[in-house]
């Protein structure tokens, strides 16, 4: 792996969708800088510090959210003196989001009194009243042709779809739902699955014509879904729950197929692999090593870590380390907080909250665990290559984390006290961001080859 050196941020950072850029909020500047020479390309200035950025899908434009104001303001890269501001007034600006045509701006006000369509092209705007959510509650067909709004009026939830070329509302109906939490389409734009909050287990499926293809409840009387995520290809809906397990319906009957469980105590017969990261000191023989007094006085780096970081293969039965929720506070750390699917939909990565420094990767084709891993501290974040089937996590610490079907290995990240605590892949997996605490840098892993054989020490 190569790295870049370090650059400051104080916000979001985020790739450009042509994998070109990469933006990067430093107070109230936007930077732009190229991905392969890091160059510095563009630098917008804003009215306040920057909360959130969002690039448009054809890469042209990109929005900032100054939020404190509440304000929104777009730049486009290549017309530097072209401006756009959004400002609502007293209604307030809570999120905005990006049209799939890259020419129109979404806002929600503050209390969700309403959903504006902006326009770039000839400041025209559209209103949708009572939006049920700020930043959730909208989703786009894949094709970028239509919307699908949720919205809330008269104590019932409701999906508003509309076309995205005129932004007329196409149609309208009632879900079946006590307290809406999120909505989206699936791959191939055939059905939207909207699911419920977690004081009512409820998983809907419903076609863009309004008709209810399947209803899906795993239990009733307890806290309820957590997550939901279509895989790629379509043709399966991951559910995961706070019972602490993992449901997968497949898309011809929207029946379950596969259900995983994550116990605290992994037990045989398990043909997985598993990962526990351990520190191993580094045995330096120093009998003959002279240091001048100029050199012991100096640079202390060597000494910031006197142990080598890497992954010890466990066998089983074994503990893994469980924290139980507390049961007089509200929102219980336990449950899949996290799920992510590969880019070939094989495979799928998941965090029990319960369990926060193990990540679990099933085999969706095996219908089987395929490996467990261990952590010393809780796992922050973690993506899948896009172009191929590997996986990159942290843990807030100065390593990183990969596994792919070969083996798992970590690598130290070569800048001194960096803690990455988030990562991206930009869209061609050429390039992974990672983000410290008050800075970020770069990395270039290299490609996968079809039978790569990695250590777990590497």
């Amino acid at each position: 792996m190569e790295f870049t050196e370090s650059y400051k941020q104080t916000g979001p950072c985020c790739f450009s969708p042509n994998a070109r850029f990469i933006a990067v909020a430093v107070d109230y500047r936007l930077v732009i800088r190229d991905t392969l020479s890091f160059k510095v390309v563009q630098l917008f200035s804003c009215l306040d510090k920057i909360s959130y950025i969002e690039w448009a899908l054809d890469s042209e434009y990109i929005l900032c959210g100054l939020y404190k104001r509440p304000m929104i303001q777009a730049w486009s890269l290549s017309q530097p003196e072209w401006t756009c501001k959004i400002d609502e007034g007293p209604a307030g600006i809570a999120y905005a989001r990006w049209s799939p045509d890259s020419r129109h701006i979404l806002t929600t006000s503050d209390f969700q009194l309403r959903l504006t369509v902006w326009s770039l092209v000839n400041t025209a705007c559209v209103h949708v009243q009572w939006p049920k959510h700020a930043s959730k509650g909208v989703s786009f067909t894949k094709d970028g042709k239509f919307a699908a709004i949720c919205t809330r009026h008269d104590c019932k939830d409701y999906i508003n779809l509309l076309s995205c070329h005129t932004w007329e509302i196409m149609g309208s109906f009632a879900v079946d739902t006590v307290d809406l939490a999120d909505i989206e389409w699936s791959p191939d734009d055939s059905a939207i699955v909207i699911w419920d909050s977690p004081l009512e287990y409820k998983v809907l499926i419903y076609s863009p014509d309004g008709r209810c293809l399947s209803k899906y409840q795993a239990y009733e009387s307890g806290l309820g879904v957590k997550s939901v995520s279509w895989s790629p290809s379509g043709q399966f809906l991951a559910v995961g729950s706070y019972d602490q397990m993992l449901r997968v319906l497949n898309h011809l009957t929207w029946k379950t197929f596969a259900e995983f469980m994550h116990p605290n105590i992994v037990r045989a017969p398990c043909y997985a692999a598993v990962f526990k990261e351990v520190d191993e000191p580094l045995q330096l023989d120093m009998s003959e090593l002279c240091l001048s007094d100029d050199f012991s006085q100096g640079n202390d780096d060597a000494l910031e870590e006197p142990f080598r970081v890497r992954y010890e293969v466990m066998e089983v039965p074994i503990n893994l380390p469980f924290q139980k929720p507390p049961s007089d506070k509200p929102n219980p750390k336990q449950g899949i907080g996290l799920l992510s699917w590969s880019n070939d939909s094989q495979y799928i990565c998941t965090r029990n909250d319960s369990m926060p420094t193990v990540l679990w990767i099933w085999d969706i084709r095996h219908l089987e665990l395929a490996s467990i891993l261990v952590q010393k501290d809780p796992i922050k974040a973690a993506a899948w290559d896009p172009s191929c089937t590997r996986l990159v996590f942290c843990t807030g610490s100065t390593h990183l984390y990969m596994w792919t079907p070969s083996g798992a290995y970590c690598v130290h990240v070569p800048i001194h006290q960096f803690a990455t605590t988030d990562l991206k892949w930009n869209s061609d997996g050429s390039c992974l961001l990672l983000k410290d605490k008050e800075s970020f840098c770069c990395a270039a892993l290299p490609l996968l080859p079809e039978s790569s054989e990695y250590s777990s020490d590497d």
